[in-house]
């Protein structure tokens, strides 16, 4: 067949059926990707992609060497553009974009590049995820192995190689050429089948722009639309491709296509491998969900783990049990009311976790033995659909809770991990204003005590304000604003606490908490930006 024809059966990635290419379809249809099954047999095979990427589980291979690209630099290879009903195409001029090396075993032509995406922001659409975190979209270029026909690169397990790119929304990114120049485009293709020259110098390096091609993973897999076929070499790019947040919404808005992804696929017995140049995590993958080998129910057999233990945290706190202790004196707050405290905010892939300046901030009395010095602070929340505080007060659950952590001043963090008391942290509840889950409903005043207006309000905008800098796992930026731990708990009472002794809620789950857990929430304004944690899913 040749190459000219094959390209009318290339579409999301995937070479297709003609009659399978009506028969599917991402949602609206009864053949969504939970029946694609049913559609082509292939789907339902044990090498499907795409799949999550578990850092902790990857392997570098040294073969994995430096790519070689033809004509990436090209500013005239890039000839259409179409909206198929599936996603949108750009075609490649015939023969004339080559890949090879990077561990390939042959040269591939590359035919085209589409994408796949989701709704809005809040919702994004790449079908790779790392670490279970999905980047807003992705880029796919599709290669089919050098002189190979159509039937051949199907049948051939790795026929077809498959590049990937995140692209990651941001604030002030691209808005110039030449994504603004692409973008363009697709009010002229908001019809299914509508296909357009591309009349603009624009080459595949512009689009891909300073992403670091030497680190990469590569595994085996398939093409992700029916027919599934598992032919395709992939590789995924670590690093995104960082471009506007308004150029990303212009796909689901012009071509009202949405949610054009596959959701991941078990990875059954694949191993996954990195580059060379790839920065692994180290040590093993831990999870809060059931997307990994050890969600919260195996935590207990990681090595090192104390999570088995006879004295776990959180628990639900009865306050009809809860006894009087009248050596739960005040506290001291030492600098709590430091501006510039709060040096960094970081995405660790579990939470949102802000570190301090060493040696400034500490806490004592309160019962406490020793005095603290306090570390950092970080987040746990739920979902849009359901509270995600951890400590619960007669079975109810806030929306979210915020956990100061310190250390005994005269230990090392390493003794602290070792001691019974080495690590103080104090938890505050946190709740929306006008949230009817705020209310309390018909529950007793003790169980859901009044909240103030607690916070201040400038200071947790200062502090979301930089959650669209952190989208990404392992993405930090230094805290410029001035912000200090006093201004987000504002009024809350620090008198009325609950006290126990309990353990670190993640993973090895030491048995050293002094734990206290302040009874009155705080209260922030329900249109604030820390929605954009919900969006990070359950912590």
């Amino acid at each position: 067949m040749h190459l000219s024809s094959m390209l009318l059966f290339l579409c999301v990635g995937a070479f297709m059926k003609c009659a399978a290419g009506s028969e599917w379809c991402y949602t609206g249809c009864d053949h969504t990707p939970s029946h694609w099954g049913d559609v082509s047999s292939f789907c339902l095979d044990k090498r499907q992609s795409p799949i999550d990427i578990a850092t902790g589980y990857v392997k570098t291979d040294p073969n994995l060497h430096n790519f070689t690209f033809v004509n990436f630099t090209s500013k005239h290879v890039i000839k259409s553009i179409t909206n198929n009903g599936h996603t949108v195409k750009c075609k490649l001029e015939e023969n004339a974009v080559e890949v090879s090396g990077g561990g390939l075993n042959a040269t591939y032509s590359a035919l085209q590049f589409h994408f796949h995406w989701g709704d809005t922001e809040h919702h994004p659409g790449s079908e790779h995820t790392i670490n279970r975190h999905r980047y807003p979209m992705e880029m796919h270029i599709v290669s089919l192995k050098k002189d190979l026909t159509l039937p051949e690169a199907t049948g051939d397990s790795e026929g077809i190689a498959v590049l990937g790119f995140f692209i990651n929304a941001t604030e002030d990114g691209d808005t110039s050429e030449p994504w603004t120049t692409l973008t363009s485009y697709l009010t002229n293709i908001t019809g299914v089948g509508t296909e357009v020259n591309i009349t603009h110098a624009i080459s595949i390096n512009d689009l891909i722009k300073d992403v670091d091609l030497t680190k990469f993973y590569r595994y085996l897999g398939s093409l992700t639309t029916p027919d599934c076929n598992e032919a395709v070499v992939w590789t995924v790019f670590q690093e995104p491709i960082n471009i506007n947040k308004n150029l990303i919404q212009l796909f689901p808005e012009k071509t009202t296509l949405s949610n054009v992804y596959r959701p991941t696929q078990n990875l059954n017995t694949r191993q996954v491998y990195a580059s060379p140049a790839t920065p692994l995590t180290p040590g093993h993958s831990w999870c809060y969900d059931d997307h990994c080998s050890y969600s919260p129910s195996y935590w207990h057999v990681l090595p090192q783990s104390h999570c088995g233990g006879e004295h776990q945290s959180p628990i639900n706190i009865d306050t009809e049990t809860a006894m009087e202790d009248e050596s739960l004196d005040d506290f001291t707050f030492t600098k709590f009311d430091d501006k510039h405290a709060i040096k960094y905010i970081i995405n660790t892939g579990h939470a949102v976790k802000c570190v301090l300046k060493e040696d400034t901030v500490e806490v004592s009395g309160g019962g406490l033995a020793h005095v603290y010095s306090t570390l950092q602070f970080h987040f746990h929340w739920g979902s849009h659909d359901s509270d995600g505080s951890e400590h619960t007060v007669d079975s109810k659950r806030y929306p979210m809770e915020m956990h100061i952590v310190s250390k005994r001043k005269d230990l090392t963090l390493k003794q602290a991990l070792q001691t019974p008391d080495g690590l103080a942290v104090l938890g505050f509840f946190i709740q929306a204003t006008d949230s009817t889950k705020s209310d309390g409903g018909s529950q007793d005043q003790e169980t859901n005590p009044p909240s103030q207006p607690a916070s201040d309000m400038d200071a947790w905008k200062k502090l979301t304000s930089y959650l669209s800098a952190i989208k990404n796992i392992s993405s930090q930026v230094n805290v410029t604003e001035e912000i200090s731990i006093d201004d987000l708990l504002g009024a809350v009472s620090r008198d009325a606490f609950y006290r126990y002794s309990g353990s670190l809620t993640t993973p090895s789950c030491n048995e050293v908490v002094v734990w206290t857990v302040f009874r009155e929430s705080i209260k922030v304004d329900e249109n604030l930006d820390y929605q954009h944690l919900l969006t990070m899913g359950n912590r």
